[in-house]
């Protein structure tokens, strides 16, 4: 697979196409699997939080979903394919899904997010073999193990998870082998750009790495300690390991 280690994290050195035919073979084996998006921000958390560094590094599949990650591993001396951004994923393998007829569970947000985006994909791809829906916001841990249950039931080949981190890796990797879902992936919010609620940068903001920008300008006071503290601190975490190499700091 190509597993590099930069920053104290462990990330898959693949490409869209190859992250994507090792997600089809994960459905194969009908093993339970977990799959972990990594930027900037989760990376300046892991550092923080050594529980979910811990989980991380560990998870079957991580890969790069931010191109401050990409550009980083270049200036380390470890480049990385390419980013591999989780919305992107998440449509090539609901793409995938149609064509090797998998099924499908989504999972989180606000009920009228994930039913919007259910709706959309069964009226735009009319085969789509979605088994069921919940939203995120479980009001007791009766209706949230209710939801457990119907999962485990139901037995999808992809659950996609749209919860915040750390509570989205942390729910999945709790979860994991009771499920028993091939893959269970953190979609963050996917669900909020596919059902219209909130915009996606232009692609030529995306190709310079400057999406993280757009996010922030567009929700300012949510996101302002996310991408100005995390960025910052993400910036001398890549300076002070250059330098590691080039000086000999300890």
């Amino acid at each position: 697979m190509g597993r590099i280690k930069f920053l104290d994290v462990f990330i898959d050195n693949l490409s869209m196409q190859e992250v994507v035919g090792y997600i089809e073979r994960f459905v194969n084996t009908k093993r339970p699997h977990q799959l972990v998006a990594v930027n900037a921000a989760k990376i300046v958390k892991m550092r923080q939080d050594r529980r979910l560094a811990e989980l991380i590094n560990s998870s079957d599949l991580i890969f790069a979903d931010g191109q401050a990650v990409v550009s980083a591993s270049r200036i380390l001396g470890c480049s990385l394919k390419e980013r591999v951004a989780g919305i992107d994923l998440m449509q090539e393998l609901v793409k995938l899904a149609l064509d090797r007829k998998y099924k499908l569970y989504f999972l989180g947000a606000k009920k009228e997010i994930v039913k919007k985006v259910v709706d959309i994909y069964k009226e735009s791809l009319s085969r789509i073999n979605i088994l069921g829906w919940h939203h995120g916001y479980f009001s007791s841990q009766e209706e949230e193990k209710a939801v457990i249950e119907e999962i485990r039931r139901l037995k999808p080949d992809i659950l996609f998870v749209a919860m915040g981190t750390p509570k989205k890796e942390y729910w999945i990797r709790d979860n994991l082998m009771y499920l028993g879902v091939p893959v269970c992936m953190g979609v963050g919010g996917s669900f909020d750009v596919i059902a219209g609620v909130l915009k996606r940068a232009p692609k030529w903001m995306q190709e310079i790495g400057m999406e993280w920008f757009f996010r922030f300008i567009s929700e300012p006071r949510r996101l302002w300690k996310r991408y100005l503290v995390s960025n910052t601190v993400f910036i001398w975490l890549v300076f002070k390991e250059k330098c590691k190499v080039l000086l000999g700091w300890s």
